[in-house]
């Protein structure tokens, strides 16, 4: 008896300290969003920033297009666990724990590439709380539920503020104007087909991947591009100065984490500026071997000078996206883009600088066991439509989009059931850097069909059909789907 006794005392404890601990991540997380930051968001970077890769692979792959979401839960669940286990401490530690949590929580914030003061400040706030919370630890279920609905209710103010400040400055970035679509988006031949992904990604639709939780607030009108390092001539230009210089060029971006049939891709139109043009302005020293791109928060992706100069990499300096100014999640004010190079190594958003250096610079992906040299995307078909209608004749529509950037999809074709694989209906090509989509009609007999699909890039190269996680040379396979007529 007095051990079931002490375990209901510990469960006691435990729980009492557990929604001590959500009312003291509430409180933080109110006053970093006052002062325009995130406790949850600076210690979301910091894990992102630190943790194993192969926990970044992980959580990646199974959170998929959620992650941010995920990343942040995690971080909530982890600092109540941490309140729970100090609350399981004898009385006598709790001040120092506390104390501990707060300093861990700053410096975490602190150490991360964004930086996040108000996130440093909350998480000592959040200790604070914590501290006074635990010293008058809530007595039954009725005190437990006070705590966990004032820190429920805190969190959810502080999301409101937050996203309410975000939306202003959306506003602020549409007010820039339009960016590029002077002319509008040819038909490729195959018709509106239901289930059938658009030959433009609309910018609602497009995939975000990036290291961040939310993206950072940039002034269009005090924002300016620095390109500077081993150049002969320092620049620094406007987005006025930008748009310009700018042309719309068409092409697909993909995520390295883009596993075959998953979503993180898009097609669009963007407008920017070619790198050579900017690259000519300034003139590169004889040293200078790579092009650092370095985002607002100090993160940077590098890539080799010589093909960009030269324009035998066809890279850009995005400003716009389908008509409009990048939206914040997608890079504002800037981006680079070299199509046909995944979107990790090409992809740096919030670009404040472009430096000339030499090969001594070390990027952030290198630290984490990634390739130095881009990698190139692998030629991808993907079916999005397999289906009969309902009609019951057995003949089913198989359609979707291909992509083997930058020279081309010259051909995709089928596999029904492992026999030959038989070739499609291509859409008329956008541009070669661009997704093609594809459809074919097939009679299938009564039963389980598995259907497979590949493409044939211009350059020869076929779908690499090898199961492969995309760490860390790229995702590899064949999208395969099961349809029964």
């Amino acid at each position: 008896m007095a051990v079931n006794g002490r375990v209901s005392m510990q469960k006691k404890r435990l729980l009492g300290a557990a929604a001590v601990g959500l009312g003291a991540l509430g409180a933080g997380e109110l006053l970093a969003a006052v002062r325009g930051g995130s406790v949850l968001d600076g210690l979301g970077r910091f894990a992102a920033d630190y943790a194993p890769t192969q926990v970044v692979e992980t959580m990646v792959a199974r959170a998929g297009e959620h992650d941010k979401e995920m990343t942040r839960l995690g971080v909530a669940l982890g600092g109540i666990a941490a309140a729970a286990g100090i609350g399981l401490l004898p009385r006598g530690l709790w001040t120092p724990a506390a104390v501990g949590f707060g300093a861990g929580t700053a410096s975490a914030a602190l150490r991360s590439a964004n930086r996040s003061v108000p996130g440093a400040l909350g998480g000592i706030a959040a200790a604070a709380v914590l501290r006074a919370g635990l010293r008058r630890r809530p007595t039954g279920i009725g005190g437990e539920l006070l705590w966990a609905a004032a820190g429920t209710g805190l969190l959810a103010a502080a999301e409101t503020l937050v996203r309410r400040e975000d939306l202003r400055h959306r506003e602020r970035v549409r007010r820039v104007g339009a960016m590029g679509a002077h002319a509008p988006v040819p038909e490729d031949g195959l018709g509106i087909e239901p289930g059938l992904t658009p030959l433009i990604t609309p910018t609602s639709k497009f995939y975000v991947a990036d290291v961040n939780s939310r993206p950072p607030r940039i002034d269009p009108g005090q924002w300016r591009l620095s390109i500077g390092g081993q150049v002969a001539h320092q620049l620094r230009l406007s987005l006025a100065d930008l748009a310009e210089q700018a042309v719309e060029f068409d092409a697909v971006m993909v995520c390295v984490h883009n596993t075959v049939g998953s979503g993180r891709c898009g097609n669009a139109r963007w407008f920017g500026v070619p790198l050579t043009a900017l690259l000519d302005h300034a003139v590169p020293e004889r040293g200078a071997t790579r092009l650092v791109t370095r985002a607002v928060d100090g993160y940077t992706i590098s890539l080799p000078l010589e093909p960009l100069r030269t324009g035998e990499w066809p890279g850009y300096l995005v400003i716009g996206m389908n008509g409009e100014p990048l939206p914040p999640e997608h890079g504002f004010p800037a981006r680079v883009f070299v199509p046909g190079i995944y979107g990790q190594y090409s992809g740096a958003k919030w670009i404040t600088e472009l430096e000339l250096a030499d090969d001594s610079h070390v990027d952030y992906w290198w630290k984490r066991g990634w390739p130095a040299e881009p990698l190139w995307v692998r030629p991808q078909a993907r079916i999005d439509v397999a289906n009969d209608g309902g009609s019951g004749t057995g003949k089913f529509t198989v359609a979707g989009v291909a992509w083997a950037p930058p020279h081309g999809v010259s051909g995709v074709d089928i596999r029904v059931d492992e026999t030959d694989w038989l070739p499609v209906e291509l859409g008329s090509e956008l541009a070669p850097a661009a997704w093609r989509r594809w459809r074919t009609i097939v009679d299938l007999p009564p039963g389980t069909h598995t259907i497979a699909a590949r493409v044939t890039g211009r350059s020869g190269e076929v779908q690499d059909a090898d199961d492969r996680p995309p760490f860390p040379l790229g995702p590899g396979g064949l999208h395969t789907v099961t349809v029964t007529a």
